[in-house]
């Protein structure tokens, strides 16, 4: 079931399979080709009393857009208390009408799939707690491409899922690590994520933005993705968009909802320094982020942001971790008025790991002065922090300050 041209191992199988097993109705956000219908199709095999409804069919979809609660008759046609699958549910959100009194009546369990939070939230969203568990699914993350070996950060640890996918840390930087693009050749893999990006972002992520404004968020979209990682200056989005510094704000909660980017909020805890409040946005892939950004994905590529690479694959692998994990952790990132800077903060609530990334096999005390005043300025939260390189070997550099390799995370 591993390698190339075979389905790989999700750390969401086994969860997706206990739920299931034990008869509990679930939500799984993620942005499209992510694998999410691949999930509960191979999650509901074992279950006998079982209907799917993909809402990718423009067929179906017209069906229920025109009568949603005929979902209702159908489900209860089926025989007794079925598993009901709804794939891309955002697509009629009336549809969860329909699915909260078959939950309330215990009529049906069901698995919704959706990549729209923004959405769901304008209709029914209110069915969601106590009724349905929710998970989210993301692009493989290092384990599922089977990177890892045994990590140094107790908090973030998991297993290596698959055995060796013959992808390298370097195509995940350039090329992203949807399902597909791993399978795909070389010579395919521009073609794949243009295609995503006019098809799966330009039409369905401009669909939430007013349509006389659509050329503007396609230049909007460009620009953000060249500054993923950064803090956005807003008023240059704004003009080289041709739109108002509102707008752009509002661009960006459009990315936020249909799980585009992710954003990382500065931190702010027991500041005794001015700190930076904007917020930084990850796009949620790097192949993703390379192509809209109209970056060559080749090696040259890697060469001239080798540094901007590096870090949203660390970053977005820990983001994708503790979504895995269940936890509540936040991420955030530190930086003071002074220039300080720290690239990640895990926040635990009563503890805090401050988490540097550098592209570079060997790093010295002097490149960390931010680490090192985070540590100072947090003693009580910050017991030790750590560096991420590119490295071969764990190096201890300080009491409380560990270089790792990227794979040892």
């Amino acid at each position: 079931m591993q390698g190339k041209n075979k389905q790989l191992f999700r750390y969401l199988d086994e969860t997706l399979g206990r739920l299931i097993k034990d008869g509990y109705s679930g939500l799984i956000l993620g942005p499209r080709q992510v694998g999410k219908t691949t999930l509960v199709q191979t999650g509901l095999e074992p279950v006998k009393n079982k209907e799917n409804y993909l809402l990718q069919d423009p067929s179906l979809r017209l069906e229920f857009e025109s009568n949603p609660s005929r979902l209702i008759n159908l489900v209860r046609a089926l025989d007794k208390n079925p598993y009901v699958f709804i794939d891309e549910c955002q697509k009629v959100p009336a549809l969860l009408d329909a699915v909260q009194l078959l939950l309330d009546n215990k009529e049906a369990k069901f698995i919704l799939t959706g990549s729209s939070a923004r959405k769901l939230r304008r209709q029914s969203m209110n069915l969601l707690p106590g009724r349905i568990k929710r998970f989210y699914l993301t692009p493989l993350l290092w384990g599922e491409l089977g990177f890892l070996k045994p990590g140094e950060i107790q908090q973030l640890k998991l297993p290596n899922l698959n055995k060796s996918t013959g992808y390298s840390l370097e195509e995940s930087l350039i090329y992203g690590s949807l399902p597909a693009i791993v399978q795909l050749p070389l010579k395919d893999r521009r073609d794949f994520l243009s295609a995503y990006s006019q098809i799966y972002l330009e039409e369905e992520i401009r669909a939430e933005a007013l349509s006389r404004k659509i050329g503007s968020f396609a230049r909007f979209l460009e620009l953000a993705a060249a500054e993923s990682g950064t803090n956005p200056n807003f008023t240059k989005l704004s003009n080289e968009a041709g739109v108002s510094q509102p707008a752009v704000k509002e661009f960006f909660h459009i990315l936020e909802d249909t799980l585009i980017v992710e954003k990382v909020e500065p931190f702010l805890k027991n500041a005794r320094k001015r700190i930076l409040s904007s917020p930084r946005y990850y796009f949620f892939d790097s192949g993703v982020r390379n192509v809209i950004a109209r970056m060559p994905l080749t090696d040259k590529l890697l060469n001239a942001q080798k540094g901007i690479l590096f870090e949203h694959g660390v970053m977005l692998e820990i983001i994708r971790r503790i979504k895995v994990l269940n936890q509540n952790y936040k991420v955030f990132y530190w930086r003071t008025s002074g220039g300080a800077e720290v690239d990640c903060v895990l926040d635990m609530g009563e503890e805090v790991i401050p988490i540097e990334i550098k592209a570079s096999a060997h790093v010295s005390l002097s490149e960390l002065k931010g680490l090192k005043s985070f540590l100072n300025d947090y003693k009580g939260l910050a017991r030790r922090g750590y560096v991420i390189t590119t490295g071969e070997r764990k190096e201890k550099l300080t009491e409380n300050i560990a270089a790792i390799p990227w794979f040892c995370l």
